[in-house]
């Protein structure tokens, strides 16, 4: 049985102004009784978040379709009519290569045009690091990229920029919301497009951006000696094919190897089962490729070429992927020893890292008396950092354990094809000095401490699962553990209410960040656990990191399986096993 209110916007689909092919798919679903399918389509609107649209392609008001997106572009183009009066506004539009991609980037361009904006629109796929790139280069008031990231083939998504190229932040996250918000029907939207107001980009857009990648080249030398350094590539299926072999092709690198099989653009991702860099199952291909060639690297990028996923030789000489924070370390460590090198730090530099990222980039900070600023999850809130900054303090780099890494600040975005770059850098220069790149991050755990980090996600679909994440927030919040693994929990940040208590002395404090559905745990012996409802996915993430003293690389082994033995007692204690 569905639910009258579901039904009656069912019928408003059936009876309004909505092509037949939507109209067939709704009337295919309610001949094979497929109520549960049609609730999830209609029970609410999918909702313009403060990063813009994602979800299930498909007909109905909770999905990702050229209705919901022409809504949400309306809304879009009456905020920057209302922010910018007088002026000429400019907007860049990029996609990725999901299914419907550059249909939706067109509709998109489109109604910008027909509300008399200049749409500056990509003439094919491009990763999202470049729209970034494209929006300050052209001087453009917004921007939007249509991709999913990382998310089932069936997603779609549409990500919105402000001007200095970053995602939306308050207040223009919130007021864009109200404006997409006040479009009620799909007849306020204008969808005849004026074809002077569009705009093609091409080569041109890549050789500028590809211009500054090169610039935050550090160790040319090392690529002179080490030119060979065998990589391995894979796209995935994605954007990354189209800039990434050519930028290690132009930093000096002639030993790259691409993943044939996955280079091809492709929304059906046809050779895995999530396209993306964090599953291992992901970056089998490229491993096997790896082995086979003996390679000394090995990279992938995600479908929109934001965050990338790196494998390298272990201590005993196999291929281990390397975790988002793990690479995160190695790539500041770099960047601060060659700014110090260089001479370049002069105590008002800065690096950025997420709540949720391992606490081992501080402690890496701290060796080089350079600020490491905190920001809630999302480039969003390190390019707000960075904005709020500018002119008094310089941008090194930053990054998130989700496998997103910023050098520089001319993308103000997470930048995969920069990061493929320097993380191959980095690995001449590793290599330069007889050692590979998990030795060189073994060599970081003796001086700073071995961190090891580990993250658990569930999946909730649909209404019920968004229920029950919110319902497993509030028990934790009702009732945190007194003791974790058998060390006390002496801190409880609740970043949704902003405070901060200290359990031995009672104090609170004031977060000074945004709220955010965020709780973080921490203990005695300094293992910090966090909880965060996904803001792009029906998942809750847990997020343990835990750390031991490292005395020499001979110890590595034994202290690893001490680490992996007390976050399983955490996962257990917190009833995540």
């Amino acid at each position: 049985m569905i639910e009258p209110a579901i039904q009656q916007k069912i019928n408003a689909w059936l009876s309004g102004n909505y092509d037949d092919a939507t109209k067939s798919e709704i009337n295919n679903l309610l001949e094979r009784n497929e109520h549960e399918a049609l609730a999830d389509a209609f029970y609410k609107d999918l909702e313009f978040g403060t990063g813009g649209l994602r979800g299930i392609m498909g007909a109905g008001s909770n999905r990702m379709n050229r209705y919901t997106l022409g809504m949400a572009t309306q809304g879009l183009c009456n905020y920057l009519k209302q922010n910018f009066p007088g002026e000429r506004v400019k907007v860049a539009i990029a996609h990725d290569c999901r299914n419907n991609s550059d249909v939706f980037a067109r509709i998109a361009a489109d109604i910008f045009s027909a509300n008399d904006i200049e749409a500056y629109l990509f003439e094919a796929l491009r990763p999202t690091p470049e729209l970034s790139f494209a929006i300050r280069h052209l001087g453009c008031q917004s921007g939007v990229v249509v991709t999913a990231s990382h998310n089932p083939k069936e997603y779609n998504g549409y990500k919105v920029y402000w001007n200095d190229g970053a995602q939306v932040t308050a207040p223009h996250d919130k007021n864009i919301i109200a404006e997409v918000n006040k479009i009620t029907s799909i007849d306020e939207v204008k969808w005849e497009a004026k074809s002077s107001n569009i705009h093609m980009l091409g080569q041109e857009m890549d050789e500028a951006y590809m211009a500054k990648v090169q610039n935050l080249s550090i160790s040319q030398d090392a690529i002179k000696n080490q030119h060979d350094l065998k990589i391995v590539f894979s796209s995935i299926h994605g954007t990354g094919i189209t800039l990434v072999p050519e930028v290690l092709k132009r930093f000096g690198f002639t030993n790259v190897h691409v993943v044939e099989e996955q280079a091809t653009p492709d929304g059906n991702f046809p050779t895995v089962v999530y396209p993306n860099p964090e599953e291992k199952e992901a970056m089998t291909l490229a491993l096997n490729k790896a082995k086979e060639i003996d390679a000394d690297l090995v990279m992938a990028t995600d479908p929109d070429s934001d965050r990338v996923g790196i494998a390298v030789r272990n201590l005993e000489g196999e291929f281990e992927l390397l975790n988002g924070n793990q690479t995160g370390a190695l790539l500041m460590n770099y960047l601060l020893l060659a700014w110090q090198k260089a001479g370049k730090l002069t105590g008002k530099e800065f690096i950025v890292k997420t709540i949720v990222t391992t606490d081992l980039i501080k402690d890496i900070a701290d060796s080089y008396n350079v600020t490491m600023y905190e920001t809630l999850t999302g480039f969003k809130y390190i390019a707000e950092k960075i904005r709020e900054l500018e002119g008094k303090e310089t941008y090194i780099g930053g990054g998130e354990e989700s496998y997103g890494y910023m050098i520089g600040d001319f993308v103000r975005d997470k930048d995969a094809i920069s990061a493929c770059a320097l993380i191959a850098e980095m690995a001449a220069v590793a290599k330069d000095r007889g050692q590979s790149l998990f030795e060189m991050m073994v060599e970081i755990y003796t001086r700073h401490g071995f961190y090891k980090e580990e993250l658990v996600s569930f999946t909730k679909k649909g209404q019920r699962g968004a229920e029950e994440i919110q319902q497993m927030m509030a028990d934790m919040r009702a009732n945190p553990p007194q003791t974790i693994a058998g060390s006390k929990v002496v801190e409880v940040s609740d970043f949704k209410h902003s405070t901060r208590k200290n359990l031995l002395t009672g104090e609170e404090s004031r977060l000074d960040l945004e709220s955010s559905n965020v709780l973080q745990y921490l203990t005695e012996d300094g293992s910090k656990i966090s909880a965060r409802p996904s803001g792009t996915e029906p998942k809750i993430k847990f997020y343990i990191s835990v750390n031991e003293p490292l005395a020499s690389k001979d110890e590595f082994d034994a202290v690893n399986r001490q680490l992996s033995q007390k976050i399983e007692q955490i996962l257990v204690d917190l009833k995540l096993r």
